[in-house]
């Protein structure tokens, strides 16, 4: 748990956070008339709406911080707040933030973005290049933090008109998988019956937007396992227990638990990426260290995996004479569920999307990935939830390189795409919420 956290008898819940945040947004004077939702892509696509976010977004750019480090970028994120008179509670879980806008009383629903980087070099030669060694946003928290503001601006030009409340979340520690947890274990969707999180992708152009109902991204998981021999000359094996045997023998047959054990009908992934021994070439080292991950879109097929990844690195361990102690906590890393969409979101979804970026721009049935996100706490936490991606790819601008890449590239001609989505998102939810009397929906169960 981050030190910053307040616990849980001192924290205030979120209801009545946003009572209080509901009366200074009375008091604040301003009001846009509403429209259609394409109405609302129009007003992020103008030059000066659009200009300010992509400021935004190479702002924090520049200053890439690592998970639960996010100082600059949440102080960025409080001074646009600020400006725009929309209220805030912070810190939660450390360096988030969560804003509310609207009635400040139910129904309450929410939006997400992550504001971490990764501990990566820059090699992407422009103007806004990373300013922090090894440290770079190349998975887009940088745009979706821009986004999320963006439809901050918006909801807040809308705040009348809205029938419930919004809550924003601008979430810490994604990278590390631990950020959503920290922020549902510090009350941020307590009240919350429905909440929608996004993702910039290079798997669709710019201006198209997709996702799936049902499983989405897969469940995620990390191990590491220490296997301990006993050490020796390697002139003379025998008279050691040579881990580097077990531990290479544990590999190979880690290779069976999807080939042999998974139904072929269940996406399922089981991939060793570490294997370190010893430091000389004719010493026989005592110990060996292997890790890696595995992925599964079913919570039962995604407890089957960890159990046997346990058995196996044991069993094989000991068929050589070696001990093993399997660890899934390594780093600090927690097991990600897979994110899952309610059916019911995934429909308000397509025609939201329909409606704000063009039928033809919506890709409402995109294959699982393999990638995992720690949106996936929300989504336990909350009733029901939805996660979608926003397209970027542009060729002529070099936006082509997968996200973890130190060559990734965000075109911020997508930025008023994410922002016209995340906020229609949240007004069509109320206005449906309202008009139905009842949530729409509740969260599938694996």
């Amino acid at each position: 748990m981050t030190k910053h956290a307040r616990s849980a008898s001192t924290r205030p819940a979120a209801g009545a956070l946003v009572v209080v945040l509901a009366a200074w947004l009375g008091a604040l004077p301003g009001r846009v008339a509403g429209g259609a939702d394409s109405d609302v892509l129009r007003r992020a696509q103008r030059p000066e709406f659009a200009a300010w976010m992509a400021g935004v977004r190479r702002a924090i750019h520049e200053r890439p911080e690592l998970a639960f480090r996010e100082r600059e970028t949440s102080a960025l994120v409080r001074r646009e707040l600020d400006a725009m008179g929309v209220a805030y509670r912070h810190p939660v879980a450390g360096t988030g933030v969560v804003a509310a806008v609207g009635a400040g009383g139910p129904p309450f629903v929410a939006l997400r973005a992550d504001m971490d980087a990764l501990p990566l070099q820059e090699e992407v030669e422009w103007k806004h290049k990373s300013r922090e060694a090894r440290k770079m946003h190349a998975c887009g928290h940088d745009a979706h933090t821009a986004m999320l503001l963006g439809a901050a601006r918006i909801l807040h030009e809308h705040r009348h008109e809205l029938q419930g409340t919004v809550i924003l979340l601008f979430q810490p520690g994604e990278e590390v998988g631990t950020g959503a947890k920290k922020m549902v274990e510090a009350g941020a969707v307590d009240n919350v019956e429905a909440i929608f999180g996004f993702h910039v992708t290079v798997m669709l152009p710019t201006g198209v937007v997709g996702s799936r109902a049902g499983p989405l991204l897969a469940g995620c998981g990390f191990f590491e396992a220490v296997i301990t021999g006993a050490g020796g000359h390697a002139a003379i094996p025998h008279s050691a227990v040579d881990p580097v045997v077990a531990a290479s023998s544990v590999v190979l047959s880690l290779q069976s638990l999807v080939s042999r054990e998974a139904d072929p009908l269940d996406s399922q992934v089981v991939t060793v990426t570490r294997f370190q021994g010893g430091g000389a070439f004719n010493v026989i080292p005592d110990s060996v260290t292997i890790g890696g991950t595995f992925r599964c879109f079913s919570s039962e097929g995604f407890s089957r995996l960890k159990r046997r990844i346990e058995e196996v690195i044991v069993a094989q361990s000991a068929v050589h004479r070696c001990a093993a102690a399997v660890d899934f906590t390594a780093g600090g890393s927690s097991l990600l569920p897979p994110t899952v969409n309610t059916a019911a979101l995934h429909e308000h979804f397509v025609a939201v999307a329909a409606e704000t970026v063009g039928a033809g721009a919506v890709r409402g049935a995109m294959e699982p990935c393999m990638g995992s996100e720690d949106f996936s706490a929300f989504s336990e936490a909350v009733p029901s939830s939805h996660f979608y991606f926003v397209g970027t790819r542009n060729e002529a601008l070099g936006a082509v390189h997968d996200a973890h890449s130190p060559h990734f590239f965000v075109d911020d001609g997508a930025l008023p795409y994410g922002a016209a989505m995340h906020a229609n998102l949240a007004m069509g939810y109320l206005r449906r919420r309202a008009a139905s009397r009842g949530p729409m929906g509740s969260h599938d169960e694996l």
